[in-house]
């Protein structure tokens, strides 16, 4: 049975006084959860990461990276390689969010490549996918995940990927305040199992858990949730307020 995971993304918001007084209040009122049943997990912006994983140590909590460089060390101003990430005490790296793909024209290639690397600095990555509004009109949704993880997944073997998270986001229910429905999320979710299952191994499918991530909120949290194939979620902008974020982790898990 592949792990749950209630996993933060906070984008470009906070500075760092924000951050620490919003962790700060996360842990106050953390659950107790055994950490065989459910992961917690925050992405932090780059300036954040080191004091983040220090103020989390001794919590349930896990440090994310929203992003990693291509390279590894150089004249690269400004970019940020996993063994800077992974020196703050981070443990885990977004991949392939689709505003980097957006904004920044990241490629299936350039996902591959990173994801290669976080596996060998012993990270664990959470791989994005996801389909434009246009596609899931024309109902093309299914085709373009395949190849999104066809693509960001050549090379590696199910070992490789062990530690692998798979965070499915329908773009057009980013930020907008749209959400696929709980039967939606279930269908795509269950199609990249089988994904899994039909290139890798049955194992690898039952075990790797696939994060819902888009407007995600308490409201709906519970339908979503109560999906057999929705082990967690990949939450924006109700990672920025405690009591929002906590109830999100209180019903992930009571729908365990």
């Amino acid at each position: 049975m592949a792990r749950k995971i209630i996993a933060a993304n906070w984008k470009m918001n906070l500075n760092l006084a924000e951050g620490q007084e919003l962790i700060q209040g996360l842990i106050e009122v953390e659950p107790k959860v055994d950490s065989k049943d459910i992961e917690l997990v925050i992405g932090v912006p780059f300036t954040h990461l080191f004091s983040a994983a220090t103020q989390t140590k001794e919590s349930a909590f896990q440090i994310a990276a929203q992003d990693c460089s291509l390279h590894q060390s150089g004249a690269f101003t400004g970019e940020i390689s996993l063994d800077m990430i992974k020196s703050t005490g981070a443990e885990y790296v977004i991949l392939g969010h689709s505003e980097r793909r957006t904004y920044w024209n990241e490629s299936d290639e350039d996902v591959n490549s990173k994801l290669k690397s976080v596996l060998e600095f012993g990270l664990k990555p959470i791989v994005c996918v996801g389909e434009t509004l246009d596609l899931r009109k024309s109902n093309q949704q299914n085709e373009k995940v395949s190849d999104q993880l066809t693509k960001a997944l050549a090379g590696l073997t199910a070992s490789d990927l062990k530690s692998l998270v798979i965070a499915y986001e329908p773009v057009w229910a980013i930020g907008t305040g749209e959400v696929a429905s709980p039967e939606q999320a279930q269908e795509m979710h269950l199609f990249i199992r089988d994904f899994l299952k039909n290139c890798f191994n049955s194992d690898l499918a039952d075990q790797t858990p696939i994060l819902y991530g888009g407007s995600l909120k308490p409201s709906n949290a519970d339908d979503l949730f109560a999906k057999n194939d929705v082990d967690g979620g990949l939450i924006g902008g109700a990672s920025l307020k405690v009591e929002d974020f906590s109830k999100l982790i209180e019903s992930r898990i009571n729908n365990l």
